[in-house]
């Protein structure tokens, strides 16, 4: 591995990953070694915001109060990455919510900055609460963003939360999301990320009673030498709780892709429904994909599935658009469109201004003449 990992280590208290290690086998660490071996400071992702309704800044006293809850729930504390973050010991930027918030957008934007530039989040859903939510994390440098997001959502609260990742082809970002839920609470995540040199992102969700509402949909586009990781979990700890979540993943050139998404029912989970797949589309002949969802049930009464395809576009499909006067690479781009755009619509409203189907997928894969007015889907590949 190309230049060292020793001052990560320092930082985590830990030593950096290894291969050997199932969770990390596949995740190349060259890039994260290139980055040069010193901090950067964090911009505060609230500079310049005004917080609407219904959003308010915790106080100190409950931030130290709720701040490592969502993770222990997670059993996630001892994550390499959480280690990383928590090192550093960046300033917390915790929000409680009430009522029904209007939508709020948080950028963590490391831009041209050298070395490791850390964010960590707390975010507090009142009983009955909801928010629509933006997190966008962007680089434009040779760096390493680490962001650590808490969540805990209240009973009968709702969250939509969108994660956006616009990468630079040198930098890498380190992503942790943990999440408690209370019964009757509803969780709607969407997240997306392409243009990272490595990016890795570990969403874990845990409904603490059961009796609540989880879905998921990722996307996550890698070309190049590029490596995308992404390793979920969700448990069930009560009867009653529904899952839905959806990986998509497009590799092309020499890239990477991995996805491992764990599901955990215990015998307490009875009348669980969970639904877990995930679909990728491969580009190119040395382009590899690896993913690995996994149930693990030990209740005796729920419906749960999972499954994975790993394919490319449809030759059936090119020919009858071709067959329509449509030239092949915009077929092709049109074919790649609906396939991302399953996911990509979830993202929330603010997310359009990111023109997240361009930026995302590259100039070169524009979508309609104008992009104002992006062409419908014409359905699934």
């Amino acid at each position: 591995m190309a230049g060292s990992t020793a001052w990560l280590e320092g930082l985590a208290g830990a030593p950096v990953p290894s291969r050997r290690l199932e969770d990390w086998r596949f995740t190349d660490l060259t890039a994260l070694a290139a980055i040069h071996p010193k901090l950067a400071m964090a911009p505060d992702p609230l500079a310049g915001v005004t917080l609407p309704a219904g959003v308010s800044r915790l106080s100190s006293e409950a931030v130290e109060a709720l701040l490592g809850r969502a993770l222990h729930a997670n059993h996630s504390e001892q994550h390499w990455l959480v280690q990383l973050n928590q090192g550093i010991q960046p300033a917390v930027v915790g929000l409680g919510v009430s009522g029904a918030a209007q939508p709020l957008e948080l950028i963590c934007d490391a831009g041209e900055a050298e070395g490791l530039v850390p964010w960590r989040i707390l975010l507090v859903l009142e009983e009955g609460a909801s928010l629509e939510l933006l997190q966008v994390q962007r680089s434009s440098g040779a760096n390493a963003t680490t962001v650590i997001t808490e969540v805990l959502l209240g009973a009968g609260s709702e969250l939509r939360l969108g994660s956006l990742g616009l990468g630079d082809r040198q930098a890498c970002l380190l992503t942790h999301l943990a999440v408690e839920q209370a019964p009757g609470s509803t969780l709607a995540l969407t997240s997306a990320s392409a243009g990272w040199a490595l990016s890795r992102f570990e969403p874990r969700v845990v409904q603490s009673h059961g009796a609540a509402h989880t879905q998921m949909r990722s996307l996550q586009w890698v070309d190049d030498q590029q490596c995308a990781d992404t390793h979920s979990a969700i448990r069930f700890d009560g009867p009653g709780g529904t899952l839905d979540q959806l990986h998509k993943a497009v590799a092309d050139g020499a890239a990477r892709s991995v996805f491992n998404g764990a599901i955990s029912v215990p015998r307490a989970a009875q009348q669980t429904e969970a639904s877990q797949l995930s679909r990728s589309l491969l580009l190119s002949d040395r382009a590899r994909i690896d993913t690995k969802p996994q149930l693990e049930i030990v209740a005796d009464d729920v419906r749960c599935a999972h499954g994975a395809t790993v394919s490319r576009l449809q030759q059936d499909e090119l020919f009858y658009l071709q067959s329509r006067g449509i030239a092949a690479a915009q077929a092709s781009r049109l074919l790649l469109r609906g396939f991302c755009d399953e996911v990509l619509r979830g993202l929330p409203a603010a997310a359009a201004t990111w023109r997240p189907l361009e930026r995302l997928l590259g100039a070169d894969t524009q979508l309609s003449p104008d992009p104002e007015q992006p062409a419908a889907p014409l359905g699934k590949v």
